[in-house]
């Protein structure tokens, strides 16, 4: 079963010059997985949170393309907060760990890149079942 220590901040390539910054993300060079969907939040109100979910096999990378949120990620037995305020760098989220997205600043941007396309039936939407499941009680 995956653990929060499987996941991590990853740099992204960053090109720097005087006309400003580009940031290259490919699949399988620099995001350890193809990527094969990519959707973004924004226009959080002000303490609304996002995520509430895990899933079973999707690996996502999530970037703070602008401003800055909290990403608090789950296994079940540990938790741990990352800050995110760089399009530069990315959280690697690994499968069955439990995500929310807490404390967005205003005008903040959530990229994310996704390891396949949008399944419903891989999501855990219920956080008591995401727990019975990393037990193998389900």
């Amino acid at each position: 079963m995956s653990s929060i220590l499987d996941c991590k901040v990853i740099p992204l390539y960053k090109i720097h010059n005087r006309a400003g910054n580009i940031t290259i993300v490919e699949g399988k060079k620099n995001v350890p997985f193809e990527v094969k969907r990519i959707y973004y939040l924004y226009d959080i109100p002000g303490g609304e949170g996002r995520g509430g979910h895990a899933h079973r096999e999707l690996r996502q990378l999530i970037v703070a393309a602008s401003g800055s949120f909290n990403v608090i990620l789950d296994d079940g037995k540990d938790k741990k907060t990352f800050y995110l305020n760089r399009p530069d760098y990315g959280l690697l989220v690994v499968p069955c760990i439990w995500r929310e997205l807490v404390d967005f600043s205003s005008g903040a941007i959530c990229l994310v890149l996704a390891s396949d396309i949008y399944k419903e039936e891989d999501y855990f939407r219920n956080y008591d079942f995401f727990l019975k499941y990393i037990d193998n009680e389900v």
